[in-house]
């Protein structure tokens, strides 16, 4: 293919942002903190002289669509700007379970490739449709966009190292399933509720089920040290891409002392 040919092709094809909207209003992690912003200067004058626009941001590194990096729980792992882009880009697919998943419900590798054609070294995006509960949106519910939603059952994680994916990314407040993180201490009458709901649907207690041992934040403790590492708080455009193979990028700050970062996260088709 020429370089004409390749610009003429790129030009038309379907880009689809996957990334949630960002605000002071985007709510962090629970714990962590919140965006700020604030002008030190302006066009017409204040502060510091007039001529433009100027900003600071104060925030944590896990507000709205954001790469947890290998350090955010591994010491002697690579910062976000250590990482090579190639890393971040590339071949995926993007799964709809919306249908299947429900609050504090399990998804598991089978519920994956029954929709899609996962491949080694693919990227994962999981679109459990808890994007819909997010800050922006209609049906915003808080409690239940990081108390709530669905997570990996016990063998995903082992899977999701066989596949030897990429990244991964969802569209919740984590790739753990939040009983499997401190949010179980916060929220002890929800604790209750998931857990009543695991023994009605699989006869097994919480800890019988998923050892804290093994099992406490699994998708950052386990996987990290291996270099698969994920994004959370998904969404944008995530519904127009249904089971579907397609080109995948993210593209974090390369902050060579970042343990995480905010980040862009696109998904491309060819041209119609």
């Amino acid at each position: 293919m020429t370089t004409e040919k390749f610009l003429k092709f790129m030009d038309e094809v379907r880009v689809y942002d996957l990334t949630q909207r960002l605000s002071i209003h985007t709510p962090p992690w629970p714990s962590y903190m919140p965006m700020g912003l604030q002008y030190f200067k302006r066009i017409a004058g204040a502060h510091m002289g007039q001529g433009a626009n100027g900003q600071i941001m104060t925030t944590s590194n896990h507000v709205g669509t954001h790469m947890d990096g290998e350090i955010h729980f591994h010491a002697s792992g690579r910062a976000i700007g250590q990482v090579p882009l190639p890393e971040w880009i590339g071949p995926g697919v993007i799964v709809n379970i919306a249908d299947d998943v429900e609050d504090y419900g399990l998804y598991s590798p089978e519920m994956i490739t029954s929709r899609v054609d996962v491949r080694q070294g693919d990227i994962l995006i999981i679109n459990t449709g808890y994007h819909r509960y997010a800050w922006d949106q209609k049906g915003s519910d808080e409690i239940r966009y990081f108390v709530k939603h669905p997570g990996p059952d016990p063998e995903f994680h082992k899977w999701a190292l066989r596949m030897k994916l990429k990244w991964i990314g969802v569209d919740c407040g984590s790739a753990d399933h939040p009983m499997n993180t401190i949010i179980r201490d916060w929220h002890p009458g929800l604790f209750e509720k998931a857990e009543a709901k695991l023994v009605k649907d699989y006869g097994k207690r919480w800890d019988e089920m998923f050892p804290q041992q093994t099992y406490y934040q699994v998708m950052h403790l386990k996987l990290f040290p291996k270099r698969l590492v994920h994004a959370e708080n998904l969404g944008g455009e995530i519904d127009k891409l249904k089971n579907e193979r397609c080109w995948i990028g993210c593209f974090p700050l390369r902050g060579i002392e970042l343990e995480s970062s905010m980040c862009r996260i696109v998904a491309m088709l060819p041209p119609k």
